[in-house]
């Protein structure tokens, strides 16, 4: 009789401990590809409807001060992968090497998704990856991801009919695609990812999907979603230029709002579906779902950011270290642990996402990192403080920006001026950086200044500063 009562003492003890003993979370971050910070509904756009993305900031949280870790694509997915900011990194610009692929990820580097490996996850990405070709030391397979599908060089990326994609180390080829414009990448990518999503079971999984919409060259099939923008802004049609080629299969877009605007609604339609499987499958209460973007709006390949107002009046583009080359989205969605409809006016970044999938895996972190977990604002607890965020770009003369509460300044040209000027701006009262207040405030922007040439550290593939050539 004592054994049988032992027994279902164990029996009901081991179910109501298993309700606060949940497993490991799922995690999935979406990184949208030069996707402003007004871009979408939910943070001021006036002209595409983004009604999906709009949801999940009702279901969840929306930051404000979000910050990407670089204005380009290659160092701000570095940044994202290593945890450090871009005076750290491994790969801080843009590189091509040989005919396909960037400069890769070296062995040394430990990325986060290594580590959620490590403490049974399972990891895939859709989308575009630029972190190093097939063989390299930067391969996805070489930096935790077990399984991918997409783009690995970033310059093919800008072709939405390429001739070919890479699953894990395949070549998947796609016959006259780049003329008959039969496989559209971004849909193609997008259905590889849920169908991933359909087959997980019980071990956690890191499905992280950085999508190419809505990056240049602006293109997307003529359909109904196409049509409805189309119609809606009525804009007169580019004319073909005489001496126009297909090449590589680019297409000439002669609705080029049309086709923006389709692009991004295109990458809301892709929201919704994740949170359709996502309920369907039962995993909302153990799924963080997060969306951002990789920097701020482009406007060669078709872009037009004026028009759309992509930065919501911040000040720069991509390739600027200003608001609006750096401040994007942010929505993080959990249910039943994340507060719904909230906001947070909480400055992270991009980097910030390492420590915070390990907190949120309940996994160990041994690596020296620039981030900080900000698991803490997504539950609303109490959040330990950045002491500084900091940017740095190697191309168009170099440029540096740093923020220390309000505080920001940005130094250009860096590369060619040694004496390069430094500007202050005050973000609470001008969040859209009209007012350099150097001359005004001559301690504030020494301190910044000597901050500045502190978080850069020297490297040789990646020189910034005048003295460093």
């Amino acid at each position: 009789m004592l054994r049988v009562l032992m027994m279902v003492v164990v029996v009901a003890c081991s179910s109501i401990c298993g309700l606060s003993q949940t497993k490991q979370p799922n995690i999935i971050f979406l990184l949208a590809d030069d996707l402003g910070y007004g871009d979408i509904g939910c943070y001021g756009q006036q002209k595409i409807e983004t009604p999906n993305i709009n949801q999940l900031a009702k279901e969840g949280l929306r930051a404000t001060q979000f910050y990407s870790a670089s204005p380009v694509c290659a160092p701000a997915r570095t940044s994202f992968m290593t945890g450090l900011h871009t005076g750290h990194t491994p790969v801080r610009g843009n590189k091509t090497i040989g005919a396909e692929g960037q400069t890769p990820l070296p062995n040394s580097t430990i990325t986060f998704a290594m580590l959620l490996q490590q403490n049974g996850y399972n990891t895939a990405a859709f989308g575009k990856w630029g972190l190093g070709f097939i063989g390299t030391s930067g391969e996805p397979a070489k930096k935790g991801i077990e399984e991918f599908y997409g783009y690995n060089c970033q310059t093919q990326a800008h072709n939405y009919y390429p001739n070919h994609l890479w699953y894990n180390s395949t070549k998947i080829n796609f016959t006259n695609n780049p003329q008959e414009h039969h496989v559209y990448s971004a849909d193609d990518i997008h259905n590889k990812a849920l169908d991933y999503l359909q087959q997980q079971g019980k071990q956690p999984f890191f499905m992280y999907l950085p999508y190419t919409l809505p990056h240049g060259d602006l293109s997307v099939p003529h359909d109904s979603l196409y049509n409805y923008y189309v119609a809606k802004f009525a804009e007169a049609p580019l004319p073909k230029p005489t001496n126009y080629k297909a090449k590589e299969g680019k297409w000439f877009e002669p609705y080029p709002h049309a086709a923006f605007a389709a692009m991004v609604a295109r990458l809301d339609k892709f929201v919704g579906d994740i949170n359709k499987v996502l309920k369907q499958k039962a995993l909302e209460k153990n799924t963080i779902f997060i969306f951002t973007s990789d920097n701020g709006p482009h406007k060669e390949d078709g872009g037009d950011p004026a028009f759309f107002n992509s930065t919501n009046g911040y000040r720069g583009i991509k390739r600027d270290v200003y608001e609006g080359g750096i401040r994007v989205p942010f929505i993080a969605k959990w249910k039943s642990h994340i507060k719904p409809n909230t906001k947070s006016n909480f400055a992270f970044a991009l980097y910030d996402m390492f420590p915070t999938f390990l907190d949120v895996a309940k996994a160990k972190n041994k690596q020296t990192i620039d981030g900080i977990s900000v698991l803490p604002t997504l539950l609303g607890k109490p959040q330990a403080q950045h002491n500084y965020l900091y940017w740095e770009l190697s191309e168009a003369g170099s440029k540096q920006a740093i923020r220390v509460g309000n505080w920001k300044a940005v130094k250009l040209n860096v590369s060619t001026n040694s004496n390069a000027t430094i500007e202050l701006y005050n973000l609470k009262l001008d969040p859209f950086e009209k007012n350099n207040i150097a001359a005004k405030q001559p301690a504030i922007a020494t301190k910044l200044d000597s901050l500045l040439q502190k978080a850069h550290v020297y490297n040789k593939d990646w020189p910034i500063l005048k003295t460093e050539f």
